[in-house]
């Protein structure tokens, strides 16, 4: 469980949930704006702690440990792909890839082969020395997923990953979504968009608080 306060007044943002997530599952999540789809997320991204309950990554139960271990287990088993693209201007496509690793265990030698991967992964090669400002929506979306996985994560989480995007460009990131779960990547997607909810292999829906798989 989830409370936020208003006023002093408790708001339960999330109600009790017995949620299983197994690796490379591909879950959406959708609902109305505010009904706790961001905080379900969060909680699973280890962004926000619950109130009550409890939440198992592994054999590691996060609900009690500190701040370090918690990040510990962020940076090391997940990625974040959000609707704002959060590119850097100024620098290039692979140096904002590289830079999502900055605080791990790599050097920078690693880091930049990790970089040049991920962007070709994505079909962004070509496109490694370009500033953001000089790509297209799909593209700094593809930049964005490339600086997630770089490092390589084993769940994906996306909020609105396809919210900036026209249909052509959204049609680009599902498709390498789809991909990169079927290379075995656990995805967790939040969405306004059933197209996009209709990717996932598990459908979640929130409404005020409360999660139903459906």
């Amino acid at each position: 469980m989830c409370r936020t306060y208003l006023d002093g007044e408790p708001v339960h943002a999330l109600r009790p949930v017995d949620l299983h997530v197994e690796a490379a599952d591909y879950v959406s999540v959708t609902g109305p704006s505010g009904s706790g789809k961001s905080t379900l997320l969060n909680i699973l991204g280890l962004l926000d702690t619950p109130t009550s309950g409890s939440y198992r990554v592994g054999d590691v139960e996060t609900s009690n440990c500190g701040a370090a271990l918690r990040g510990a287990i962020r940076g090391q088993l997940f990625g974040f792909v959000f609707q704002a693209f959060h590119l850097l201007p100024g620098r290039t496509a692979l140096e904002n890839v590289e830079l999502g690793m900055l605080y791990g265990h790599n050097g920078r030698r690693q880091r930049r082969r990790l970089a040049m991967d991920a962007l070709e992964r994505m079909g962004m090669a070509h496109r490694a020395k370009a500033d953001p400002r000089h790509l297209s929506g799909g593209e700094k979306q593809r930049v964005a997923i490339a600086r997630a996985v770089a490092a390589r994560p084993r769940v994906l989480f996306c909020d609105e990953p396809t919210g900036n995007l026209d249909s052509a460009n959204t049609a680009v990131v599902l498709d390498v979504l789809r991909q990169l779960n079927t290379d075995g990547l656990t995805l967790v997607v939040v969405t306004h968009e059933p197209e996009v909810a209709a990717e996932a292999t598990r459908r979640l829906g929130v409404v005020d608080g409360v999660v139903v798989e459906s």
